[in-house]
């Protein structure tokens, strides 16, 4: 298996327990898991179509493809959420049929998906071990004793007892690892893992996939991150338009070009070039803000610049976001947006040339899932399409088609339901309602979350193109992209800006980690 990078940051070691499933003897030669012909239809949309291939034990496969290429559909037939329309699935040589995700789960497969299966108002241990309760009752102390103890053995930092609507997106990220890794499942599927993980955090998840492959665990491992690919697999395997366009060992792949363009047919870089902007006068502008996760705030955005707020999650990224976006009121300190004060900004918002807000959470925050593209482009833009009491209907929906077109949202189809689409088409559906409304300030919470290479590219374009006529406050986790994009990066941790700087002072870019660590 190739060596994670040392740039992703140091491993503790990891110990497990000595493997006692019966499947970890099975022998590594012969496949656990075997696809052959999977087809799969949505109406007029193909989503798979006729695809075959192995699944072996103590092998890390890394399957790839762009967003809505059909990768997610088709672990979710292994998963046992969707029925194949053609095509049988064999494990350890014998076919078997997955009529729910519990005959899957009895099999010895389990996922995490991009859309978190977590009860908000549980705590992290009631959720890990909901279902799947050992004796017929346990206490929360012990719930808890137990999941604190699996995560300090897999390194994964997060408190059993919080609740779940008290974590951020990483942290839930943390909770699914974590239900995953107690149900011992024998066949785990990472449906993009790392999306909003630190790179201390997929250090240690890399750590921890590796171990389980040696005790003969299949892993698959969903990623447009090229360089996780490179690290991480021993295998991968490429879908294309629903097609697999073949498995090669991560030996025969030189380089994430060469990944690339096999996903995408065509070479892309991420090397963009910035063009010089001069700030113009403050769009926003937060002065000792203070409250819950908040401590003493101050920051500025200015038109013509990109503001990258990075930090390790939960660290108040989510509660200074939502302060701004407008859901929840600033507790002490003066928020200050457009030139209008928190209170007055949010009396009368304007739809259009105001302020653009990208959620983080799109299932949850950006998009209602039972709606049709349309009617989810309408929920921040209605007031354009409206004349008098009139909804123009008609030129909603010819714009949806236009944008969607130009976002290369993948099935574009104005009537569809928004559940229908990958995690990755639903957050370029989110972009193109937000850029069409010309905002003079955006707030962009993780806009390259699951995402494929190429559809990055396209949205660092776009974010670099409003830049012109906005100020950005962008919130990532993914340092490269604050490198590549923002003119200024502020650190936070636990609620206080440790640093405010300018991307070209290269002795603070290199404080970075240590800033996101709470010294330096």
């Amino acid at each position: 298996m190739t060596q994670v990078d040392s740039s992703l940051g140091a491993l503790s070691e990891v110990t497990l327990d000595p493997p006692s499933d019966p499947a970890v003897n099975f022998p590594l030669e012969i496949p656990l898991i075997r696809l052959e012909g999977l087809s799969k239809s949505f109406g007029p949309v193909r989503a798979n179509h006729d695809i075959s291939f192995e699944i072996r034990p103590g092998r890390i496969l890394a399957l790839l493809g762009e967003n809505g290429a059909g990768k997610s559909t088709l672990m979710s037939m292994l998963a046992g959420r969707l029925k194949p329309d053609a095509g049988r699935i064999f494990l350890r040589g014998e076919e078997v049929r997955f009529d729910s995700p519990k005959d899957s789960i009895a099999a010895g497969i389990g996922m995490v998906y991009q859309n978190f299966m977590l009860v908000n108002r549980m705590t992290v241990a009631e959720n890990v071990l909901l279902g799947q309760e050992r004796r017929f009752w346990i206490s929360p102390k012990a719930m808890e004793r137990e999941v604190g103890e699996l995560a300090r053995r897999f390194n994964l930092p997060i408190d059993p007892g919080a609740g779940i609507w008290e974590l951020s997106m990483g942290e839930r990220q943390l909770v699914e690892i974590l239900k995953l890794l107690y149900r011992q499942s024998q066949v785990l599927i990472f449906d993009e893992p790392t999306a909003v993980l630190t790179p201390v955090e997929i250090a240690h998840l890399f750590k921890a996939l590796g171990n389980m492959a040696k005790q003969g665990k299949s892993i698959i491992f969903i990623s447009h991150k090229l360089d996780e690919v490179i690290a991480v697999a021993d295998e991968v395997a490429v879908l294309r338009r629903g097609e697999l366009v073949g498995c090669w060992d991560a030996e025969e792949i030189q380089s994430k070009e060469e990944l690339a363009n096999l996903m995408i047919g065509r070479t892309v870089s991420l090397d963009i070039k910035k063009a010089c902007c001069t700030p113009g006068e403050p769009v926003l502008q937060v002065e000792h803000l203070t409250g819950p996760r908040l401590d003493d705030v101050s920051l500025v955005v200015r038109q013509g610049e990109i503001m990258a707020l990075v930090g390790v999650a939960g660290n108040g990224q989510k509660e200074l976001v939502e302060t701004v976006a407008g859901l929840r009121p600033p507790g002490a300190g003066r928020v200050e947006i457009l030139g209008a004060d928190w209170k007055s900004f949010f009396a009368n918002p304007a739809w259009k040339e105001s302020l653009s807000y990208i959620p983080e959470d799109r299932l949850g925050v950006a998009v209602c899932r039972e709606m049709t593209l349309t009617d989810n482009f309408l929920l921040t833009t209605r007031q354009g399409f409206c004349r008098g009491p009139w909804l123009r209907r008609k030129l909603a929906r010819e714009t949806v088609a236009e944008k969607v077109a130009e976002f290369n949202v993948q099935p574009g189809l104005p009537d569809m339901l928004a559940g229908r689409l990958s995690g990755g088409n639903l957050q370029k559906l989110v972009l193109a309602r937000e850029f069409f409304r010309a905002s003079r300030l955006i707030v962009a919470e993780q806009p390259t979350q699951g995402l494929d290479i190429s559809s990055t590219e396209e949205v660092w374009q776009q974010l670099l193109q409003a830049r012109e006529h906005a100020g950005i406050l962008l919130v990532t986790g993914d340092l490269r992209e604050a490198v590549t994009l923002a003119d200024r990066i502020a650190v936070i941790f636990r609620g206080k800006i440790m640093d405010d700087f300018p991307v070209d002072d290269q002795e603070r870019m290199k404080r970075i980690g240590l800033l996101m660590a709470g010294s330096g």
